[in-house]
């Protein structure tokens, strides 16, 4: 059965390579929104987009933050993460860099999310529990093979770490 997950993403830089994911078909994630659409929810304001992450964090048992260059200094990602994990569900990060977008180019790596967050008790960031994965390869499609070989294996790592997590 494919575990139910919450994509996170920068839309504007990575939707192309998020999509790319999508199509592994090893999960079932959040409906999402065509670049149209995503504009409506955010001509609608802050309150919109809050009430679209709360109704689609339900029901979900990941966080899925796909890493690029630039998601890391995202407000929305950051807010993602965070009430993912007060929420009691895993986070896991995938760096997506190394895929296509819809320009036929790769980009760099960005920083760790997880290292913008700290933890309730203060004296720890996320990164040091949630694991941000680089996938393996030369190329595109090397990096999506990798992506798709190990996707399972590495949300249902980020779930027993959240599991097992003690505040």
């Amino acid at each position: 059965m494919a575990r139910k997950v919450f994509f996170s993403f920068h839309f504007d830089n990575d939707y192309w390579r998020t999509q790319q994911i999508r199509n592994i078909g090893a999960l079932e994630g959040q409906n999402l929104y065509t670049p149209n659409a995503w504009e409506e929810v955010k001509r609608k304001g802050d309150a919109a987009i809050e009430k679209w992450i709360d109704d689609n964090l339900k029901g979900k048992s990941c966080v899925v933050v796909l890493v690029g260059s630039q998601t890391a200094s995202r407000p929305w990602v950051i807010k993602e993460i965070i009430k993912g994990w007060n929420e009691g569900k895993a986070v896991l990060g995938i760096r997506v860099n190394g895929l296509l977008d819809n320009s036929q180019q790769t980009s760099t790596a960005g920083s760790n999310p997880f290292d913008s967050v700290t933890l309730k008790s203060g004296t720890a960031k996320l990164s040091s529990y949630a694991k941000l994965m680089t996938p393996s390869g030369a190329d595109s499609k090397a990096v999506y093979a990798s992506i798709q070989t190990n996707i399972e294996a590495w949300i249902e790592q980020a779930i027993k770490i959240r599991n097992d997590y003690i505040p």
